[in-house]
């Protein structure tokens, strides 16, 4: 007899199987059990029938609570009326674990509670099912960048600067100087495309912003693409390419756990077809001052979430957002050739209200330019040495940009929090568990 996980039951129906199990919740019907089991592939139903089994199986099946473990013995059958199609009706069951008290019972909870619990609150329906799609996203982002050519370049999490200022880092001693927490790989990945050409940083960034969003988590994770002979058009149709490739992959491997979450596969199907449309921040200026509930925007603002999802709404797929006023941009992104007032860049906002969710520029050569805007943003030129080398030595086009991955996640899952996209959020009151 095999020993089976939950996710292959279609490829043993009418067979007996034994699967490592834990119970998530059960109800009795007389004569017949029926236990909910999850495994961390799938979650599934277990049916034990008392005519069918030993009264010792039938009074653990009564008696086991939820969260305890447990190998069960039995057949696989079709099941059309849930969402993974099949279960098994157990006949052997053999506990393993104990579960007393399990704190999160099958009922609704406040949200503080479940985030005190979030060790546990990892094993539920809906959390599963995040976490999958999460996994999966970070799958194909690896996938896309090695088909196009990329080379991983990891960037340090140490850095003794920034690219954006110090203001919203986390400040710590590195022996007898400052550091810093990144808030970004963007520098370093630069570095690394005039060295190989096109190259990618995925890892965990840290904002020291005092913000309480949906949008904002003090630690998350980014995906940083930079190139070489890149011009800023050819790197929004590589970002729009990424962003079809991650939407499909999840359609493609994810049905089920789209089903647990009620995400409409139509919807996201949208997001797959290219090219995205595209506006100045000029016309979104205009539009939000004509909409009239913006009593405050005006050109040289930058937007907040309000005025992205009302952008938004006038497309169906994300749209890219190009050429933000200089003033209120990072130092680093290449000024309009015609316009003394813009800089070349596009911001990515999600449809569905999700905002944001890649940034983007083409990234400035000219070594006196940068030296300027270093000095006007009140950085410490000497920081910056290393950098301005980039451009002294053999200096290209160059374009990049940003995706966080949990408002990747949070959109194209259809969830309602940023802190649902990753395993333990740290949020400005919470870094525990």
């Amino acid at each position: 007899m095999e020993t089976i996980s939950i996710i292959d039951a279609k490829k043993h129906v009418n067979e007996k199987v034994k699967i490592g199990v834990w119970l998530t919740n059960k109800r009795s019907s007389g004569k017949i059990a029926f236990l909910q089991l999850r495994d961390g592939t799938a979650f599934f139903q277990g049916v034990v029938v008392k005519n069918n089994v030993t009264a010792e199986t039938f009074a653990l099946a009564k008696e086991v609570r939820q969260e305890e473990s447990m190998y069960v013995t039995g057949t696989i059958h079709e099941d059309t009326r849930s969402h993974f199609g099949y279960e098994i009706e157990i006949e052997a069951i053999e506990p393993v674990g104990t579960s007393k008290d399990y704190p999160i019972a099958p009922k609704e909870h406040g949200t503080d509670f479940l985030m005190d619990h979030r060790h546990l609150w990892l094993r539920s329906k809906r959390q599963f099912a995040i976490m999958k799609i999460r996994s999966e996203i970070i799958r194909a982002t690896y996938e896309f960048f090695h088909k196009e050519g990329f080379v991983k370049f990891d960037a340090p999490i140490l850095t003794g600067s920034a690219p954006e200022g110090t203001t919203e880092l986390f400040h710590t001693e590195y022996f007898d100087r400052d550091a810093y927490l990144s808030q970004s790989g963007q520098l370093y990945e630069e570095a690394g495309a005039m060295a190989y050409g096109k190259v990618f940083s995925f890892g965990p960034t840290f904002r020291a912003e005092k913000s309480k969003t949906r949008r904002h988590l003090i630690e998350f994770w980014m995906i940083e693409p930079e190139m070489a002979f890149m011009h800023q058009e050819e790197s929004l149709e590589i970002q729009e390419r990424y962003i079809a490739f991650l939407v499909q992959n999840v359609l493609d491997n994810c049905q089920y756990e789209l089903k647990l979450l009620g995400r409409d596969p139509q919807v996201l199907q949208r997001y797959t077809e290219l090219p995205y449309p595209r506006i100045s921040y000029d016309e979104a200026i205009e539009l939000l001052q004509k909409a009239g509930d913006f009593p405050d925007v005006k050109w040289g603002k930058d937007f907040g979430s309000p005025e992205e999802t009302y952008l938004a709404e006038h497309f169906s797929k994300p749209v890219f957002v190009l050429n933000y006023p200089k003033a209120i941009k990072p130092f680093y992104m290449k000024p309009h050739p015609t316009r003394e007032d813009v800089v070349i860049c596009a911001d990515l906002l999600a449809p569905e209200g999700y905002g944001e969710i890649i940034g983007g520029s083409e990234r400035a050569t000219d070594p006196a330019y940068l030296e300027a805007q270093i000095e006007k943003a009140g950085l410490d030129k000497a920081d910056y040495q290393w950098y301005l080398d980039l451009r002294r030595y053999g200096s290209v086009p160059h374009s990049g940009f940003g995706l966080g991955l949990e408002r990747a996640v949070t959109w194209i899952t259809g969830e309602d929090h940023i802190r649902e996209a990753i395993p333990f959020p740290r949020l400005l009151n919470r870094i525990y568990p």
